[in-house]
């Protein structure tokens, strides 16, 4: 028991890690009632806390190059506890945006990259395989707890409780870290300031412009911010297309810094041709896949559950239960499976449950809800991302070498987290957008609506079409002082387009997940041989990860 101790701890680290990225969403409307501010400001948190992790994961992985992964790791633990406990203490979005999206963000980027390499650094052999092996399924078992304990501690307690007690945790983690072995880290080495800068202006503002095409629109303009009196909307065109242009230049400017540096002898942010090696590629970008399917259901379900179909925070984490039994139920046996399968056949057997599962949510998500084919899609769901997350990060840690693994650690952050912030985002936006026009279209051709009722709501959508529900739709109809029938048939048309949307949402994410099996053309498509005595990952790992 005594060696495992070490793993207990990074376990208990990675738990809080990954549970911090699902606990919330369960929680959103209460929340955003609890907070003052709406649905559209709970997403700005959820994606700008990925998006923060994604951004500067590259530096915290390089800054525990510098300092020692045990001290990196101790740092980002006393960062994430404050940042955990600022959260807790949040009166408005403002302060959530701060201690949640940013504080324990930046604590996170400097934790998960060091729960890697220091795994690596503190076992060997088959053990080291146990190690990663137990990370990868409780990085799983966390995802999947997330949801009923966000909703047990909302609903008889406060969502605020869950934030004291991972601040509780990580002073806990700080006590024993003495107890993990490490080596030196290289002072001398030069972190290339301009590398951060562009990395981080880059994802922040690709991520940014996505956020806010809900209500500037991707390409028409819908409403678009002024300046002293006049509309940004050069050309006629969506400041979100400009936006966009921008952040493609600006993380070329990156890549192309990275490849500067590489090629001088100096030490880069990202090695970009590490990139080249095949299953390194195919798993990080299954893993950004991954979790941009996860990641907009985690967001588009308890909004279906919580605005249209009125349960609570506990109701919610029971509904996505099944997602969680069939994940580790998935992640158990697709570890077993390695020993019969390629890396490459259970990745796509994977990635085509999720969508299917995804496929018989979109079929179940109607205005009244098939329980059981929801159920049943929600755990099919699980069981392609338990597949999946039983290979990804086995595959990419076993394409680089061992001084690689920190490296290979941060990586997998960045687009585990960009998967993320994109979800959230992307498809968040895009289902307001639908909702607004489909709202607005129903509306305006109704035969029934005065026009000025038609007109009022034509003004109140104008920037985008709150996510409310339909209770709440039919008070504002009669605070505006609509009559009662108004009320009435606008809040079943707000409803029915609503759902209508979400249906719609989910449908892009599960068009888009299939389209991903492609991606896992580049993993190993044989069967990995046992790891070597001495602990060091086979060259065959490496040598067979493009291989057909």
């Amino acid at each position: 028991m005594k060696r495992w101790f070490v793993l207990l701890i990074l376990g208990v680290s990675q738990f809080v890690m990954v549970l911090d990225s699902t606990v919330m969403n369960v929680s959103i409307s209460t929340v955003a009632a609890d907070l003052g501010t709406d649905i559209g400001g709970m997403q700005a948190a959820i994606t700008f806390y990925a998006l923060t992790m994604a951004a500067f994961m590259l530096t915290g992985g390089k800054l525990g190059d510098k300092w020692g992964r045990s001290r990196a790791f101790r740092i980002g633990s006393v960062v994430y506890g404050v940042g955990s406990l600022t959260t807790a203490l949040s009166p408005n979005l403002a302060v959530l945006l701060l201690g949640w999206s940013l504080v324990e963000g930046l604590g996170a980027v400097l934790v998960i990259p060091a729960i890697a390499a220091l795994a690596a650094i503190n076992y060997t052999g088959r053990d080291r395989v146990i190690a990663f092996s137990a990370l990868g399924a409780i990085t799983g078992f966390a995802a999947a707890a997330g949801p009923l304990i966000g909703g047990l501690m909302t609903t008889y307690a406060s969502w605020r409780y869950v934030f004291v007690g991972e601040a509780v945790i990580m002073a806990l983690v700080l006590v024993f870290s003495g107890r993990i072995k490490d080596i030196p880290g290289d002072k001398a080495l030069r972190i290339d300031l301009l590398s951060v800068v562009l990395s981080a202006a880059g994802l922040a503002i690709l991520v940014f412009a996505m956020l806010q095409s809900k209500t500037w629109g991707w390409l028409v303009p819908l409403d678009p911010p002024e300046l002293g009196g006049a509309t940004i909307a050069p050309f006629g065109v969506s400041p979100v297309a400009y936006l966009i242009l921008v952040a493609i230049l600006v993380l070329w400017w990156f890549v192309r810094r990275q490849q500067h540096l590489e090629a001088t002898g100096r030490v880069p942010l990202l090695k970009v041709s590490m990139l080249r090696i095949p299953a390194l590629r195919s798993g990080l970008t299954m893993f950004l896949a991954q979790y941009f399917a996860i990641a907009a259901l985690f967001f588009v379900v308890p909004v279906y559950l919580q605005t249209i179909l009125g349960y609570d925070a506990l109701q919610t984490g029971l509904k996505i239960l099944p997602l969680s039994v069939g994940l580790i139920l998935f992640s158990i046996a697709g570890s077993r499976l390695s020993t019969m399968r390629s890396a490459r056949n259970i990745a796509r057997i994977g990635q085509f449950t999720l969508g299917i599962g995804l496929l018989l949510v979109f079929v179940a998500v109607q205005p009244e809800l098939n329980d059981w084919l929801f159920a049943t899609g929600m755990l099919v769901v699980g069981a392609g991302f338990g597949l999946l997350a039983s290979q990804l990060g086995n595959v990419n840690i076993s394409a680089v070498p061992k001084d690689d693994t920190s490296e290979v650690g941060g990586l997998q952050g960045t687009f585990q987290n960009l998967g993320s912030s994109f979800g959230t985002a992307i498809v968040g936006s895009v289902f307001i957008l639908l909702l607004t026009s489909g709202f607005g279209a129903a509306v305006q051709g109704s035969d029934s609506l005065p026009d000025d009722v038609k007109r009022q709501v034509a003004e109140a959508t104008a920037s985008g079409a709150p996510i409310i529900s339909q209770q709440q739709a039919e008070q504002l109809v009669l605070d505006a002082g609509g009559t009662a029938q108004v009320a009435n048939e606008v809040a079943g048309v707000y409803a029915d387009a609503q759902v209508e949307s979400l249906r719609q949402a989910l449908f892009l994410v599960f068009a888009l997940t299939l389209i991903a099996i492609v991606l896992a053309r580049g993993l190993p498509a044989t069967i990995p041989v046992p790891a070597k005595a001495d602990g060091e990952h086979t060259e065959d790992h490496v040598g067979q990860a493009g291989g057909t």
